[in-house]
């Protein structure tokens, strides 16, 4: 997994899943504050994610409902594009 400077140690932001196949809207309840988008012959599952403990329960329903994940990605929102970078704090004052 790679780890850009814009990445929350916690993993919290908001996420695009894709999935190979459409899944029925009749799903976005279950997967409450996501927005879910299909496609010719894809699903787009895009939301907030609060930590990976959620992402990884999120990824796990997705299993269990059988579509082929295709991708999962980390996506920077107009707030996040304007809120500083995390900033070094590996350092100390001498």
């Amino acid at each position: 997994m790679s780890t850009t400077s814009s990445s929350r140690p916690d993993g919290s932001g908001t996420y695009e899943i894709r999935l190979d196949g459409r899944l029925d809207p009749r799903w976005s309840a279950r997967f409450d504050g996501m927005t879910l988008t299909t496609g010719d012959g894809f699903t787009l599952l895009t939301g907030p994610v609060v930590d990976q403990a959620a992402l990884h329960g999120l990824l796990h329903q997705l299993r269990d409902i059988g579509l082929p994940l295709v991708s999962v990605t980390r996506v920077e929102t107009d707030n996040e594009s304007h809120q500083p970078r995390n900033p070094d704090t590996s350092r100390t004052g001498a």
